[in-house]
């Protein structure tokens, strides 16, 4: 079952710098069990992101004692500071069994809704965007949170596939999809069509 909360810490590595770091985060240790951590590192090779599913906030607890540790490790790798969210479920569209997404790749999806028209938003996407992933085979997992702890507050979407990320990408390439974020643009997110934030990671092994 997919995590109730999802902790998200993510750094910005020096060129060159990303796939040590993702490698060295993967093999180190906290007090969570291995299914409820993943290190991601973006296909661009600009970001490393672990992720560690959470039942209550109390269980930050057990990922905080790795923070001063890994802090300093790699401050002198990194080119800005790290930033850390917690995401709250919301709702699953293709759900996992385990906490995370176990898939080879992982799509993080993000847009900032307006609060007055967020309940119309919730029906909307229902029949636009999840219509899309419900149809498309290369969407394995498909979870939707929203910001509990933030200062990029909004609604990110967890999207695993194991198919390559070209073809993967198609699925949200299409015309059809082109006039779904239009209109999202238009009515409900913040910014327009140009606040919705994606990012395509890959599940680095311990």
């Amino acid at each position: 079952m997919s995590a109730r909360l999802v902790a998200v810490t993510e750094i910005t590595p020096l060129p060159n710098r990303a796939e040590e770091l993702a490698t060295r985060w993967a093999r180190s240790s906290n007090d969570l069990p291995a299914e409820r951590r993943g290190v991601f590192l973006s296909l661009d090779g600009t970001s490393v992101m672990e992720l560690a599913g959470l039942e209550r906030l109390e269980d930050l607890a057990a990922c905080s004692p790795a923070w001063p540790r890994l802090e300093a490790a790699f401050a002198p790798h990194l080119a800005a500071d790290w930033r850390r969210q917690v995401l709250g479920y919301v709702e699953s569209v293709k759900p996992c069994p385990t906490p995370l997404p176990e898939t080879p790749y992982l799509q993080m999806r993000h847009v900032e809704v307006k609060p007055p028209v967020y309940p119309d938003y919730r029906e909307w996407r229902d029949r636009t965007i999840y219509g899309v992933v419900r149809r498309a085979p290369e969407v394995e997992v498909f979870l939707s949170y929203h910001s509990l702890l933030s200062t990029e507050p909004g609604v990110m979407f967890l999207a695993g596939f194991s198919t390559d990320p070209d073809s993967y990408s198609q699925v949200f390439a299409t015309e059809e999809y082109r006039r779904i974020v239009q209109e999202a643009g238009d009515t409900y997110i913040t910014g327009g069509a140009a606040g919705l934030y994606t990012r395509i990671y890959r599940r680095i092994a311990p």
